[in-house]
C-alpha cells in the first residue's frame, strides 16, 4: 500500500506557500491599520452656503469646529441655518469616505 500523503503543511498542500500568503496577509492588515490611523487623523473642511457655514471633521467622523456668519442667522428663519448645518456635515462625511475609499486598502470581497 503506498501512502503518498504527508502530515503537515510542510508536504503536498505547499508550507513555503501558506508562509508567504500569511505574511501577505499581515502587510495588507498593517497597511490597512496605517492608512486608518493616517485618514481618521486628517481635518475635512466642508464650507456651504456661499461660506456662510463651516463644518470641520477629522477623520474618524468627529465634528471639530462649526464655524456660522452673523449674516445667515435669522430668528424667523431657523430651517435655513438648520438645512445648512445639515448640508455642511453631509459633505465633510462625503469628502471622508471618498478619502476613505482613495487611501485605505480593501480587502476583496469585503
Amino acid at each position: 500500500m503506498n501512502n503518498n500523503f504527508r502530515g503537515g503543511f510542510g508536504g503536498g498542500f505547499g508550507g513555503a506557500n501558506l508562509q508567504n500568503l500569511m505574511r501577505q496577509a499581515q502587510k495588507m492588515q498593517e497597511d490597512m491599520q496605517k492608512a486608518k490611523e493616517e485618514l481618521e487623523a486628517k481635518e475635512f473642511t466642508a464650507s456651504v452656503g456661499g461660506g456662510m457655514v463651516q463644518v470641520t471633521m477629522t477623520g474618524d467622523r468627529k465634528v471639530t469646529n462649526i464655524s456660522i456668519k452673523p449674516a445667515v442667522v435669522d430668528v424667523d428663519d431657523i430651517e435655513t441655518l438648520q438645512d445648512l448645518l445639515i448640508a455642511g456635515v453631509n459633505d465633510a462625511l462625503s469628502q471622508i469616505e471618498k478619502e476613505e475609499k482613495a487611501s485605505v486598502p480593501q480587502i476583496p470581497g469585503m
